[in-house]
């Protein structure tokens, strides 16, 4: 196959969408493709790993693959085509774990992910502030300021208040832990006064004043205060996230913790024709104290795992157990390096109660997914599997562990007996290890998302990979060069012996990761009778050399056949 010059590609690309657009308005031929990708190096990831030519399209559904010749040989006189001038084609990718309506929060929230001191996240906060109204909220989007900052530590509420005294001020975090300041406490009634709540902490300093840290639970009480964003608002923020993941190459996404309102948000987006994201949504209902009313919400209108359709559904309920590496609060076996009070982690509810969360979701056919990173806390969310399997069986069911970053080879094992998926995300070593390496030691940092073995224990197919993002970054092949090379941005790797091959890197993010929704006879190959979902990528995934995995990029993405990005 003769390859032409990028230039040349890109020209061609230009010249076929101008006439896409001419001839969009016509109708089809009955039998003839709608689109043929044709002179590429398909990637089908089929059964056989199979590398072919072309692909045709009809009515969003992939409908054949083969030569050029025979692809173009079913168009008809309006059958788009497209010349990939030697190009490389992969399924649409799946990311398996991501909250990605951050990414459209750009004008709603203070960009905290570029700051590097105390002194410039504070400089982004007195930014916003100034375009805000005395008395409005200031939320922060997402960070990890132990890790991000030179300071390696979270801002106070003083600080927060010198930059912004009259707004109530509420920073998230990657999770686990929030920073608030004084007129955000004050709204919610917090003071020096106020008891810890129970699983989580309002942090004093040496004096006992509140320093603004809300650790877990503590946090609930801000969160539930800041006011909602317009429907359309939400609308937007979703339209924007959307074409940012497709910008990636990402057609899919399970949406890692979505509350009502987004699920509602999602659904009309879907409704109204203009969602680009193929999303599966882990609900995430608040367990309220009583078991009863638990039971009410998951019964609810009858709904369970699965309803919906190949634009949005419903994957499973979400449960929060422990904590994170670089929190300092994930669930160990061991006690911290540096504790001096047998600390092992926190626990978000007692393993009694984890077991009877589950054991109602499982009543109701809900699958679980349990956020859950140590191996002391996947311990006792295998135990609560276990459990629940014996009042009704989950072995055909999916149950997720997301993250379990430091499963244990004997836990893999338990997960694979009792059909339990792992859905981790290396991602997060690329930017975290060294972080991990401080509050866990070297040798953790090592055996931290395991992927090699998980592959050898579980099979890829009980696997996903996704970013957590926007606690990682959302490049799928920044990604795959990590699982790769399992190196940081400096060079340094972390557990070589754990890394796996490009072709189970990229089977993470398709055909295994199409198993996470039960849609693995929808997506994740490029096969007859499978979604057109596919992705044209600005250099060859197999034979690049490995440094530049992480600096390839979607040239081209096809969601249902239709284009959702270009370059």
């Amino acid at each position: 196959m003769v390859r032409k010059s990028t230039t040349l590609a890109i020209v061609a690309m230009g010249m076929w969408f101008a006439w896409a657009a001419n001839a969009g308005a016509q109708q089809p031929e009955p039998g003839a493709p709608d689109l043929v990708l044709v002179n590429g190096k398909v990637l089908t990831l089929d059964d056989r790993s199979t590398v072919t030519e072309a692909v045709a399209v009809a009515d969003g559904k992939i409908v054949a693959t083969g030569s050029s010749a025979s692809m173009k040989s079913l168009a008809g006189a309006r059958t788009r085509v497209l010349d990939l001038s030697g190009k490389t084609v992969i399924p649409g990718l799946i990311d398996t774990h991501a909250h990605f309506k951050a990414a459209g929060l750009g004008d709603y929230v203070v960009i905290m992910g570029r700051a590097r001191t105390v002194a410039e996240a504070l400089e982004a906060i007195k930014a916003f502030a100034a375009k805000r109204k005395p008395g409005e909220w200031i939320v922060g989007g997402a960070w990890h300021p132990p890790s991000q900052l030179a300071e390696k530590r979270y801002l106070t509420r003083q600080e927060i208040d010198s930059v912004a005294p009259n707004n109530p001020v509420y920073l998230r975090t990657v999770g686990h832990f929030s920073m608030a300041n004084t007129m955000a406490l004050q709204r919610v009634g917090v003071d020096k006064t106020t008891a810890d709540p129970s699983g989580g902490k309002f942090e004093r300093d040496a004096a006992g004043e509140l320093t603004g840290l809300l650790v877990e639970t503590a946090i609930d009480p801000v969160e539930k205060a800041v006011p909602p964003w317009t429907e359309d608002d939400e609308i937007r923020q979703f339209t924007i996230a959307e074409s940012f993941l497709n910008s990636f190459g990402i057609t899919s996404a399970i949406e890692g913790a979505t509350e009502a309102r987004d699920i509602r948000t999602l659904q009309k987006l879907a409704a109204s024709g203009k969602a680009t994201l193929r999303t599966g949504v882990m609900f995430r209902p608040e367990p309220p104290a009583d078991l009863t009313a638990w039971e009410a919400i998951l019964s609810g209108n009858g709904a369970a795992s699965g309803f919906g359709d190949d634009w949005l559904k419903f994957a499973g309920i979400k449960i929060f157990y422990d904590g994170g590496m670089t929190l300092k609060t994930a669930l160990m076996r061991d006690v911290y390096p540096d504790s001096h009070d047998n600390y092992h982690g926190i626990a978000q509810q007692t393993p009694e109660r984890l077991k009877q969360l589950v054991s109602i979701c499982n009543r109701y056919d809900w699958r679980v997914g349990v956020h859950v990173v140590g191996d002391l806390g996947i311990d006792q969310v295998l135990d609560a599997f276990e459990a629940v399997d014996k009042e009704k069986s989950i072995r055909d069911r999916r149950f997720v562990l997301i993250h379990a970053s430091l499963i244990r080879p004997e836990q893999m094992e338990r997960a694979q007996r009792l059909g339990v998926r792992v859905d981790f995300q290396n991602a997060f070593m690329w930017d975290k290890a060294a972080t991990v390496e401080r509050f866990l030691g070297r040798a953790t940092a090592d055996r931290a998302v395991p992927t090699k073995t998980l592959i050898e224990k579980m099979g890829l197919n009980s696997l996903g990979a996704g970013t957590d993002f926007p606690v990682n970054p959302i490049n799928p092949f920044l990604n795959m060069y990590v699982m790769v090379t399992r190196k940081d941005p400096n060079g340094n790797a972390y557990g070589p012996a754990e890394a796996i091959t490009r072709e189970q890197a990229l089977r993470l993010y398709t055909s295994a990761a199409s198993h996470y929704n039960f849609d693995e006879a929808r997506k994740g190959t490029i096969e007859p009778g499978k979604l057109a979902d596919m992705v044209v990528l600005s250099a060859d995934y197999t034979s690049v050399p490995e440094e530049q995995i992480k600096d390839i990029k979607a040239d081209l993405t096809l969601v249902g056949g239709k284009v959702v990005f270009q370059r």
